[in-house]
């Protein structure tokens, strides 16, 4: 497995996961200026407008997609640490298939196992696909909120939505959008794994909301 996944980053073609380099998986070709984390959760800014998080979000489901489709391996690792951004809210994420190379024996950051799936925190238990499609979910909620997933309060998906409207708190009279990306945060998210969509069906959620919207706008266009 670990051979595979080696030559699998090596021979990456994909622009959302970021190309390793082929002769040294743990050296990146940086190109970008900083990552979600660096942005999402700092004290004196809001969270990020809902169409920067709807972007990022359809390239880091992109990437994962590709992964799983492609190679049949997992990310493992998936934080907002681990997903660049470029100037324009372009979204590479990293350190893909890493996690099966490295010493689990060792005790985990508890801030890198707040993005994990309940079922991968117990011992000796691999990560999937499935447990991938929990963090992409931690991680949407993380950019629609701007709160670290340690704050993540644990809520029933009908819950979820007023939670984050709250945080929020910026009027922006968006609430459709809104509520149309925290649904999928929520379907991510759910502890069963069974009940997690798979990641392209999760791309296929994101890209219709993107399709809606720009109906919306285009309706808007043809009123004015």
């Amino acid at each position: 497995m670990a051979a595979s996944s080696i030559s699998f980053m090596a021979g990456l073609k994909q622009r959302n996961p970021y190309p390793h380099r082929a002769l040294n998986c743990l050296e990146y070709e940086l190109s970008v200026d900083r990552n979600v984390e660096s942005i999402a959760w700092m004290e004196w800014a809001k969270p990020l407008h809902w169409t920067s998080c709807l972007k990022i979000a359809e390239d880091v489901a992109r990437g994962l997609a590709y992964i799983h489709q492609t190679s049949n391996l997992v990310h493992g690792n998936l934080k907002s640490a681990n997903v660049l951004l470029g100037a324009d809210f372009e979204a590479c994420i990293t350190d893909y298939c890493l996690a099966m190379l490295a010493d689990t024996s060792s005790s985990e950051n508890p801030d890198s196992t707040a993005c994990k799936a309940p079922e991968t925190r117990k011992a000796h238990r691999p990560a999937s696909s499935k447990s991938d499609v929990y963090a992409f979910g931690v991680l949407l909620l993380e950019l629609l909120t701007g709160k670290h997933p340690s704050q993540h309060p644990y809520l029933v998906p009908a819950d979820m939505l007023d939670w984050v409207r709250t945080v929020r708190d910026d009027g922006s009279g968006d609430d459709n959008q809104l509520g149309m990306l925290t649904e999928v945060a929520s379907v991510c998210s759910l502890t069963s794994p069974e009940q997690r969509p798979a990641m392209w069906q999760v791309l296929k959620m994101i890209q219709e909301i993107k399709d809606s919207v720009m109906v919306e706008e285009n309706a808007a266009v043809g009123y004015s």
